[in-house]
């Protein structure tokens, strides 16, 4: 846990009293994660990596995020152009 030492030199010089009084409390009075959660954390942290990766398939995503940008830069394009509902 910090110590008061090390707040303070987070905070400007010149912060009130009160403002490291109140960071101090809120540092000491954090909720801990159950200890059943903490350890299935490592757990999983700790496994395979082949094992925890997700089963996406990553190229239609790519695909789709590439396409949807390009579509967007075309109505941007034509917006600009004067062309269709958002060209002025």
């Amino acid at each position: 846990m910090n110590e008061r030492r090390d707040i303070s030199l987070d905070l400007e010089p010149g912060a009130p009293a009160e403002l490291l009084r109140f960071a101090e409390r809120l540092e000491r009075d954090r909720p801990l994660p159950a200890t059943a959660f903490r350890g299935e954390l490592r757990r999983r942290l700790l496994a395979d990596p082949a094992a925890r990766s997700p089963k996406v398939r990553l190229w239609p995503l790519i695909a789709g995020y590439a396409g949807a940008g390009v579509l967007l830069l075309l109505a941007g394009a034509a917006s600009v152009a004067g062309i269709g509902p958002l060209g002025a």
